[in-house]
């Protein structure tokens, strides 16, 4: 009899355990699901910020060189993804929704993390032809832009003002709510 009851506290406390931990995983999940951007420090009125978003230079869909800065004048929303990212997938949708509506009033800048390994060209290609989406795409071949943004994860995304200043980014996936109200902190008013 001592044995049964040892053995139906041990599963009580295994199901309780497990229960505890679904709980507090579905809280911190909740807090951290990256919806979010985070705002860089509010830039000087000098005429050099000390924000400035740091320049890089990707090749575009036909092949040739683009450099951040080339869209200086106009609020820019980079994104780096992977198709090897479940996460940068599941957000693509977003971000066309976005650029369709924004397209003409902010640059998008869609950064494929092209390392020729994992990721190619061919294969990113293929995966944003298949899904239809037109959006801009770039390809860092080289990785300077993740380097330059010291991107680690994906996705990422930057939001740049019309003057160069990198003003907030989010680490993880962003929904389109997120994205819209993220595009509003940049849009020249």
């Amino acid at each position: 009899m001592k044995k049964a009851i040892i053995w139906i506290c041990g599963v009580v406390t295994l199901v309780l355990v497990i229960a505890g931990a679904y709980l507090l995983y579905g809280k911190l999940a909740e807090d951290n699901k990256g919806d979010s951007f985070v705002t860089e420090p509010p830039s000087s009125d000098s005429q050099v910020s000390e924000h400035a978003a740091p320049d890089f230079t990707v090749t575009d869909y036909n092949g040739n060189k683009v450099k951040l800065s080339d869209m200086r004048g106009k609020p820019v929303v980079v994104n780096f993804w992977a198709t090897w990212c479940y996460y940068c997938k599941e957000e693509m949708p977003d971000f066309e929704q976005m650029y369709k509506k924004y397209g003409n009033d902010v640059v998008f800048m869609m950064v494929d993390m092209t390392d020729g390994g994992q990721e190619t060209v061919a294969g990113a290609k293929k995966h944003i032809e298949e899904n239809g989406y037109t959006f801009p795409v770039y390809f860092d071949t080289d990785l300077e832009a993740a380097y330059a943004y010291s991107v680690t994860s994906l996705p990422a995304t930057y939001l740049i003002d019309s003057n160069g200043d990198l003003v907030a980014h989010a680490s993880g996936m962003i929904n389109a709510e997120a994205l819209e109200q993220g595009i509003s902190m940049i849009l020249d008013k």
